[in-house]
Order: C-alpha cells, then structure tokens, then sequence
C-alpha cells in the first residue's frame, strides 16, 4: 500500500514540477543549473536533501547497472517496466527536489545574518 503511495505522490511531483514552468514556477533550466548547487551545499551539510539525495544516487546506479530485477534479455518488454518505473520516479524526484532546494535557497539569501526576523 505505502509502495503505492509513494509512486502516485512520485507521478504527481514529476506532472506538477514539468508543468511548473508554465505556471510560473522555476523552468527546467533553472532546475538543472541548481543541481551542482544542491549536491555542493548538501555535502557542506548546509542542505537537508543528503537521503533524499542519496535516494536519487541508488536509482540513477540502479538504471546504469547491468544487472536487473527483471532482466530484459529474457522478459522483453517486461523487463523495461521496472525501468521505466525508476527512471519515472527519478525525473519526480529530481524535480521536486530541486524546487524544494530552490525555494530554501532564496529563503537563506533573504535573510540577513545577525538580524532577527520577527
């Protein structure tokens, strides 16, 4: 059931955030270009994002690698499912996660150090 869940919520995230740029929010380009900033500030341990970030790591190393769930050499069209689903759920989760580390980026850079926000 949580599986499920965690898909749709993953199939949301990927319709809402391609739709985003047309609605105003960051384009696509915006997104890609925050990637290297979010990974930097994440290792710095500024950013919150490192499971998340991690997560994102496990799938991209799971698509890339040779050895499969489900092989396609033997069950075809079948065997690209699970691909197919992970590679979906990535491009949600990178999304997301980059409207995510956007909006705190330009929450930290309104905020004047040494001054208390009231």
């Amino acid at each position: 059931m949580t599986k499920n869940l965690k898909r749709t919520a993953a199939f949301t995230a990927l319709a809402r955030a391609l739709t985003a740029g047309a609605r105003g929010g960051p384009s696509l380009g915006a997104r890609l270009m925050a990637l290297p900033r979010m990974v930097g500030a994440t290792f710095r341990g500024e950013y919150d994002g490192g499971l998340r970030m991690a997560a994102m790591a496990a799938a991209t190393a799971y698509i890339a690698s040779p050895v499969d769930l489900m092989p396609e050499l033997f069950l075809t069209v079948f065997g690209l499912a699970d691909d197919a689903i992970m590679v979906t759920w990535l491009a949600g989760a990178v999304l997301a996660e980059t409207e995510r580390f956007l909006e705190w980026e330009a929450r930290r850079e309104s905020v004047i150090p040494g001054h208390v926000v009231g």
